[in-house]
Parts: structure tokens; C-alpha cells; sequence
């Protein structure tokens, strides 16, 4: 009976197989296997016997059904069982598998291979993410639109700006990530308090080797387990990047609610229904769906702090927590990465509505606009302000445009002119350097 919903409804199996049981033993006989050659280097097991470990500790030798079973029914934990299965195809060599290690030698340098595995994911959806940004900035780089502050109209600007935005935030994350991996992929071997004693003269050698084997950095210094902190960076990582596309999306639902309707969901009009009820429905799924998904990838964030915080050089507090949380965030990151990459690069954009919601302020988002102008023309900035503040209550009051009401005022007209004032009230000429940011983002 399935009950999880990443067990049938949201990730991706790419992600989603690197959290499989089998590939999760795959990852602990690759370290049982590094041990034993890493021991065979120093001369503490005999070559022929690490070439045995190596080539028996693949997943196509043993089966993780296997161990489970082993472990349910004999030895009642999990690598012991693996241990136990491992040895049983490698004759003689088996009394050199996992020398000198403690269980977590094994699990939280394989934890350090899946996440190099997801990373690498990550890394490519984010770059993908991040081509699609850009190349909607760069189409609607003249596109004018109005600016929003406080929910209501503030000045023109471009869709391409706001799709800079967008690109340059995505940007930090990757770049984010990319320094975490030194703190993130790392793994151990120095025993069961961290101080490698079983391994005896050689501990420092050995734990080095492994990793070097294994393109994984040393945690120089722990106790029995990795530091939790390099977890939490990885999962605080995810919800800072899974908060960043929920604001994505929340903008996309916002510009698609009709009485706005400047952008919207590619709808698939021949077949989609968007309401079992309501048929004219065209519903912004996806972009809910990515805002749902990212609510819940951060509810994992307090559990993975939390899983820091152990006894002495360690408890098993942790362990349970994290064959949930740590799996469930990274495939619900990569899930909402592939759609919202997937919404903007199919998002449709309505230049005609972003005019017509400009022009329905009667001239009053170019306030500003024109009171720059009167502070070229030698006013004040404070006298201008107030001039402009008091002409737009008026011409928001009479329901009249803004450029009518200060064509009246002497002490506009008298230094400028209605062609100049005309210019100031044109959108177009008021986007600053919108088009140059644009360019600067994406190049």
C-alpha cells in the first residue's frame, strides 16, 4: 500500500533513484570497498583480499533485499547485515571487510555519494532554470509593464526586468551551491568517538585515502557521526532556493487573476479541464502546485536543525529523522525546479494588458516621472512633490487624467511646456536602465 506521495505523484526518478534502497547500498559497498583498498595501500590487508571486497561489493552480487532481510530476521542492524551478506561472497578476504570502522564510517560517507549524486541534479536543473530566465528577460526587454509596490501601481518598468530579477537570483543560488559542496560532500573514517583509534597509526592515512578515493573532502575533525551542521546548510540551501521559486510563482498567480491578466499558465485548451464544476476555468495548477510543494520542503528545515543537537559524540535521534527529511527535501527541490522551469518557459505574456492596466491610471503612475521633470526645470524637489501630490488626489478624486489637471497649474506651466510634459507622461521614455540591466543579467 503505497501512502507517500513521492511514492506516485510528485519527483522525478532520477532524483527519487538516488534515494532508492538499492542504490543507497550501492553507495555502502563502494565505501566498504574504499576501506579495504585503502588498507591494501598501507599493507594492513593483503592486496589479492581487497580485490575480492572490490569486486564483490557491487549491488549485482548483493542484493538489498538480501541485507534487509538479513537485517530483520539475524542481525537486527543495518550494516552489520550488509557486512554479514558482503562477506558471505568474498571467502577467505571476509574477516578483512569494515576493519577498524564504526557504522557510521560507512553510512555517512555513502549519505556523501548521494548527495554528490543530487547535487549534480540540482546543479543542472538550477542552470536550466536560470537559460529560461534569461531568455524571457531578454525577449521582453522592451516589453513595458507597470510596477507594483504595496499591491498597487508605482512606476513602468519592463517584464524583462522582472525576469532579470528573477535570473540573478537564481544565479546566487547556483552559486550558493557550488561553495557548499566543500562543506556538503564530505565523509569520515576515524571510528566510533572520532578519534580513529581502531585504525591505530595509520587512522589519518586511511580516512584521507578513502575519501580521495571516493572524490569526497575529510571532515577533519567529528565524533562518531558527520557534523550535522553541513546537512542543515544543505537543507536551509533548499528552502532559501524553494522560497525564491514560490515567489516566482505567486507573481505568476497575481499578473494571471483576470482583472490583472498580464501573464498566464500555458493552458493545454484542447483536453485540460480546469474545474469539475466551473468550465470556463483556466486554473494557474502548476504554479500552485510548486507553491504547495515548496511550503512543504521547508517544514523539513526545523527537524534537520533539531538533528544537530545529539548527546555526548552521538545519539541515534537523527537516524530516523533523516531517512525522511533529507530524501523528501531534495526530491521536492528538484520536482519544483523542473516545473518552474517548465511554467516559464511556456508562460504566455499579454504586452496589450500591461498598456491598457498602464493607461487605466489616468496618467497618475508617471507622478513621479513629472516631478523629476519640474526639479530639472529649477523647482524644488519638496515644492514639486507636493504640487504633484496635490494634482493627483484631484485627478484621482474628478476621475480625470493627471497631464489635464497640471495643463491648469501656472506654477507647472510656466517652466515647461505641454510637448515636454507630453514626453514626461510617455512610459517608454521613464524605464531608466531597465534595458541595460537586462543585458548586464544576462550576459
Amino acid at each position: 500500500m503505497l501512502v507517500c506521495p513521492l511514492d506516485y505523484r510528485y519527483g522525478r526518478e532520477e532524483m527519487k533513484s538516488v534515494f532508492s534502497k538499492e542504490n543507497k547500498t550501492d553507495k555502502l559497498l563502494k565505501v566498504e570497498a574504499a576501506l579495504a583498498r585503502a588498507h591494501s595501500k598501507l599493507g594492513n590487508v593483503p592486496e589479492e583480499a581487497a580485490e575480492t571486497i572490490t569486486k564483490n561489493a557491487t549491488t549485482e552480487i548483493v542484493d538489498w533485499e538480501e541485507v534487509e532481510r538479513v537485517e530483520k530476521e539475524e542481525t537486527k542492524h543495518d550494516i552489520m547485515a550488509l557486512v554479514k551478506v558482503l562477506g558471505k561472497h568474498c571467502g577467505d578476504a571476509e574477516k578483512y571487510i569494515h576493519l577498524g570502522a564504526t557504522s557510521n564510517d560507512i553510512i555517512d560517507t555513502g549519505m556523501a555519494l548521494q548527495l554528490k549524486e543530487t547535487v549534480d541534479i540540482l546543479e543542472e536543473d538550477i542552470q536550466e532554470l536560470k537559460s529560461t530566465l534569461s531568455k524571457r528577460a531578454r525577449e521582453h526587454k522592451d516589453t513595458v509593464m507597470i510596477g507594483r509596490t504595496h499591491g498597487q501601481h508605482a512606476i513602468p518598468m519592463t517584464f524583462g526586468l522582472k525576469m532579470a530579477v528573477y535570473t540573478a537570483e537564481i544565479q546566487r543560488h547556483l552559486e550558493r551551491l557550488r561553495e557548499a559542496k566543500k562543506r556538503i560532500l564530505v565523509g569520515k573514517m576515524s571510528g566510533a568517538v572520532g578519534s580513529g583509534a581502531a585504525f591505530g597509526k595509520d587512522a589519518k592515512d586511511i580516512q584521507e585515502l578513502v575519501m580521495d578515493d571516493l572524490g569526497l573532502n575529510v571532515d577533519r575533525a567529528t565524533g562518531q557521526i558527520v557534523g550535522r551542521d553541513r546537512y542543515a546548510e544543505l537543507v536551509s540551501l533548499a528552502a532559501n532556493i524553494s522560497t525564491s521559486l514560490q515567489k516566482f510563482s505567486t507573481e505568476v498567480r497575481n499578473l494571471q487573476r483576470p482583472e490583472i491578466m498580464e501573464t498566464a499558465e500555458s493552458f493545454e485548451t484542447e483536453k485540460q479541464v480546469g474545474s469539475s464544476t466551473m468550465a470556463h476555468k483556466k486554473n494557474p495548477i502548476l504554479a500552485e502546485n510548486i507553491c504547495g510543494l515548496a511550503k512543504t520542503l521547508r517544514g523539513f528545515v526545523t527537524p534537520t536543525y533539531q538533528n544537530n543537537i545529539l548527546w555526548h559524540e552521538r545519539d541515534l535521534t537523527n537516524s530516523s529523522s533523516e531517512r525522511i527529511t533529507v530524501a523528501h527535501v531534495l526530491v521536492l527541490l528538484d520536482d519544483i525546479l523542473k516545473k518552474s522551469e517548465k511554467l516559464f518557459r511556456n508562460l504566455e505574456v499579454f504586452p496589450e494588458n500591461m498598456r491598457k492596466n498602464i493607461e487605466m491610471s489616468n496618467g497618475l503612475v508617471m507622478a513621479e516621472s513629472v516631478m523629476i521633470h519640474l526639479t530639472e526645470k529649477g523647482m524644488s524637489r519638496q515644492e514639486a512633490h507636493e504640487i504633484i501630490r496635490e494634482a493627483s488626489m484631484k485627478a484621482r478624486a474628478e476621475e480625470k487624467p493627471l497631464l489635464k489637471i497640471l495643463l491648469k497649474k501656472e506654477d507647472v506651466m510656466e517652466i515647461t511646456s505641454i510637448e515636454e510634459l507630453e514626453t514626461v507622461f510617455d512610459p517608454e521614455e521613464y524605464l531608466g536602465r531597465s534595458e541595460e540591466i537586462v543585458e548586464e543579467v544576462v550576459d
